[in-house]
């Protein structure tokens, strides 16, 4: 068994992006995450053999089939950790490792994304940092540590690697590492998203980004 499954944890839509409040409205918010999906989504196809997104929502749900993708029902009471332990038991049987990221990363096309699985089959445990101590991929065996998402996670996955006497390897990857959350990262888009279904979407609704030499890099404008 050989096989490389993409795991992607989805929120619902209705609730998605909040932080991009006032700046996008809920339902711009929605065709946002929807445009992302379809990039991380269209990356990977190459490179994976299975895509699976689990959600607790049913629109979630079903645009990942539209999009032909697995789709898993998140359980009840459950949240980011206990969700992605949930699918890498689903996963176990099926494949060998796991791409573990999240909804939010458009640029992931931007790198060698087929690159890292490839070194994935000589490694035993690939992160990628995002900004602010966070983690954006995991690539490992299923349930081969336990899920520290939350907080300052980067440094707490790492340390669960060691614990279980793997040898992390850190790719550090500017694309990888830029998750949307604000409209400054909308301006990072904006630079070098081109030919992302996620730049598209933004342009169409009249996005354009200046250069500033304040606290704020980017001045993001609609």
């Amino acid at each position: 068994m050989d096989n490389v499954y993409a795991i992607i944890p989805v929120n619902q839509f209705a609730h998605a992006k909040t932080r991009l409040s006032p700046f996008l409205s809920p339902k711009e918010r929605e065709h946002l995450l929807k445009a992302m999906l379809k990039d991380i989504t269209n990356a990977l196809k190459p490179v994976v053999d299975k895509i699976v997104i689990i959600s607790k929502d049913e629109d979630v749900l079903s645009y990942a089939r539209e999009l032909e993708l697995e789709t898993i029902v998140e359980n009840d009471n459950s949240n980011l950790n206990k969700a992605l332990k949930q699918a890498m038991k689903w996963c176990r049987t099926k494949t060998r490792k796991v791409v573990i990221l999240p909804s939010d990363i458009p640029l992931i096309g931007k790198t060698n994304i087929e690159l890292l699985i490839k070194q994935s089959k000589k490694l035993d445990f690939i992160i990628v940092p995002s900004k602010g101590g966070g983690t954006n991929t995991i690539i490992m065996k299923p349930l081969a540590i336990d899920m520290k998402f939350e907080g300052f996670s980067f440094e707490k996955h790492v340390n669960e690697a060691y614990k279980k006497n793997l040898n992390p390897m850190v790719h550090d990857s500017f694309f990888m590492a830029l998750d949307v959350n604000t409209p400054e990262d909308l301006g990072e888009i904006m630079l070098h998203g081109n030919g992302t279904e996620t730049k598209t979407y933004l342009e169409s609704l009249g996005i354009t980004v200046e250069s500033m030499h304040g606290h704020e890099r980017l001045k993001v404008i609609r």
